[in-house]
């Protein structure tokens, strides 16, 4: 039974507190995540928020979906599971091996 909304379309000023308080309306909230970017803390404008039955859920997506939030509307739905990313190499290495340099050819 999966309870982690999506909520979308956020206003980049919004904070966990003020979703925390929104969404405690459709029942109780287990927990808010607004996504940032990693280098520069800003908001990327989508949070998750995990509510406490599949019943509240379902209310807060009702409740909320389309509801304006600092001029935006707000799209809130059951939230997918994440995918895998591609691309990457093992261990998350983004650069070169620190091998050496210097090779007899």
């Amino acid at each position: 039974m999966e309870t982690k909304l999506y909520v979308g379309n956020l206003p980049y000023t919004a904070t966990e507190e003020e979703l925390q308080s929104m969404f405690a309306g459709a029942g109780t909230v287990k927990t808010v995540t607004v996504v940032r970017d990693r280098d520069t803390g800003r908001s990327r404008g989508f949070a998750f928020v995990e509510m406490e039955t599949q019943a509240d859920a379902q209310k807060a997506i009702s409740m909320m979906n389309g509801k304006d939030l600092g001029g935006r509307a707000l799209t809130v739905n059951m939230a997918r599971p994440r995918e895998e990313r591609s691309g990457g190499k093992p261990g998350g290495s983004r650069g070169r091996s620190g091998g050496s340099r210097d090779r007899d050819y």
